[in-house]
């Protein structure tokens, strides 16, 4: 059978691009456990005046790191959950970030909203070996984000506050929608999802994931 072999190398490359461009819309996934943000003055309260965090482990976001300071968080139920991590640097402001299944066990009422928007949120006791602090704002439940150096915006068409709509193909096949875009240039290339969603989904840390724009 005759074929022309310029249309040959056209189809090849056409479908090459097309698998390439296919590979740039996946991401990795990073999966966030309950934890902790504290001011510098907190910090003194629960441990002591001129504490310092102990760093034990990068995250995979630049600057940011766990530390072996666990502290036990209450809400109204008075039900307690103990070993919840510190994560550091220290911030302006407290912020302690659970899921929704969290929420039922503290009988709190934390909103959805981006890291560091606490106004208005939900109350929550912080118990430190040296004291306790009682935030009349700051618990949340994150959203869904991804987090974008500006040349991997710039890839992907995206810039810092777009929202974009996220395929899953874990045991569970999902699709996440209005998935909040952060690009900044400390960031690297990850989608931040908490314990509920991954679980939902079926899925762990670093699994790909292909974002819908």
């Amino acid at each position: 059978m005759a074929y022309d072999a310029k249309l040959v190398a056209e189809i090849v490359d056409r479908v090459m691009k097309e698998c390439n461009a296919a590979g740039n819309d996946t991401g990795p996934v990073g999966i966030s456990n309950r934890h902790i943000h504290l001011s510098a003055a907190d910090l003194e309260t629960l441990f002591g005046k001129g504490y310092e965090l102990t760093p034990i482990k990068d995250l995979s976001q630049p600057g940011q790191f766990a530390c072996k300071e666990q502290l036990t968080i209450v809400g109204p139920s008075l039900r307690p959950i103990e070993g919840v991590r510190v994560l550091g640097p220290v911030r302006s402001a407290s912020q302690v970030e659970i899921s929704r299944t969290d929420s039922f066990t503290l009988k709190v009422k934390p909103p959805v909203r981006e890291s560091g928007d606490i106004k208005g949120s939900a109350p929550i006791t912080i118990i430190g070996p040296k004291g306790v602090v009682t935030l009349k704002e700051g618990c949340i439940i994150a959203n869904r984000h991804i987090h974008m150096s500006e040349e991997e915006g710039r890839s992907f068409g995206l810039k810092d506050g777009d929202y974009v709509d996220v395929e899953v193909k874990g045991e569970r096949r999902t699709t996440f929608y209005d998935v909040q875009v952060r690009v900044n240039k400390a960031f690297r290339l990850e989608m931040h999802i908490d314990t509920d969603d991954a679980n939902a989904a079926g899925i762990g840390n670093g699994f790909k994931v292909k974002i819908i724009r």
